[in-house]
């Protein structure tokens, strides 16, 4: 017969009494070091954003550095000169259009087509999916003279929708749909089958909310891709009236409008795509952590 052995309680402790390994002193200041670099380069890049809205505070007044940033006097006429432009209204109706339905489209093709090239086999799949991808390795100025004249041809100049097509046919967006969507298992896909679904029924029930995480990160990067685009908007709208806002902008500089107001005007344009980014913020984060893990 054995006799259970009991813990002695003078040399047995709770967990929580035993002493935490004391981390040495230069092992700390090292690592508080490696934050000062970081801090550094985050204020270089806050740099001219503060210098914009610190101009758009102070209209009339010179200008200097860092008077810029410590200077108490604030006002808003810039602001209120900006918002009465009459013009800025319907630039800010023409972007918010450009990026939301650009938005709408590039997720739904590429998602359509990430799906084919995932699960789909055809004659001729890896040749195209791999002339979509060489179309990345091309730059984008390259092919905006050609863009410009199929859309002339087709009467798509000074239009919304000349605007808006050329800009759909997303391959990086369909490439990263397609990486996602190989990881999906293919047994939810023959369930779904089993089941009678169609091949639409599967893309929409079964594909989209599987994929809610990328989408959720490629609508961030498309609408502020779209929102501060400059040169293609600059191309294809001649006038004034159809300008998006970066383009707007520019047209300013030729006008006589203060620094103060321009300025202001910048910012406001910025906060749209600031919103956008904080209400998606953890979309995109864990859109990114997944991708990451895959």
């Amino acid at each position: 017969m054995t006799t259970p052995v009991l813990d002695d309680p003078a040399t047995s402790r709770p967990t929580s009494a035993i002493p935490r390994r004391q981390v040495p002193a230069s092992v700390r200041v090292r690592r508080h070091l490696i934050h000062i670099p970081l801090i550094i380069m985050g204020l270089v890049t806050l740099f001219p954003f503060l210098a914009m809205v610190s101009i758009s505070l102070r209209p009339g007044e010179a200008v200097s550095v860092p008077d810029i940033f410590i200077n108490p006097n604030i006002s808003l006429s810039a602001y209120v000169e900006a918002l009465s432009y009459s013009r800025i209204p319907r630039w800010a109706l023409n972007t918010a259009v450009y990026s939301v339905v650009s938005v709408v489209l590039v997720l739904l093709f590429a998602s359509m087509a990430g799906y084919a090239f995932a699960k789909k086999k055809f004659l001729g799949r890896e040749v195209i999916f791999w002339v979509f991808i060489a179309m990345l390795m091309i730059p984008y100025q390259l092919t905006i003279i050609p863009q410009y004249l199929i859309v002339g041809q087709l009467g798509g100049l000074n239009t919304m929708w000349g605007l808006i097509v050329p800009t759909v046919a997303n391959a990086q967006a369909m490439f990263l749909m397609r990486q996602f969507i190989q990881d999906i298992p293919d047994e939810l896909i023959d369930a779904a089958r089993i089941d009678g679904a169609g091949e639409f029924r599967v893309y929409w029930s079964i594909i989209l909310p599987q994929t809610k995480p990328i989408l959720a990160t490629l609508g961030t990067f498309v609408f502020l891709w779209h929102w501060n685009d400059f040169l293609w908007p600059l191309v294809a709208q001649q006038s004034p009236e159809n300008y998006v806002l970066t383009v707007g902008l520019n047209s300013l500089q030729s006008e006589a409008v203060s620094l103060a107001t321009l300025m202001a005007t910048a910012v406001v344009t910025f906060i749209p795509a600031l919103l956008v980014f904080i209400f998606l913020q953890r979309y995109f984060v864990r859109g990114v952590m997944m991708s990451g893990i895959k």
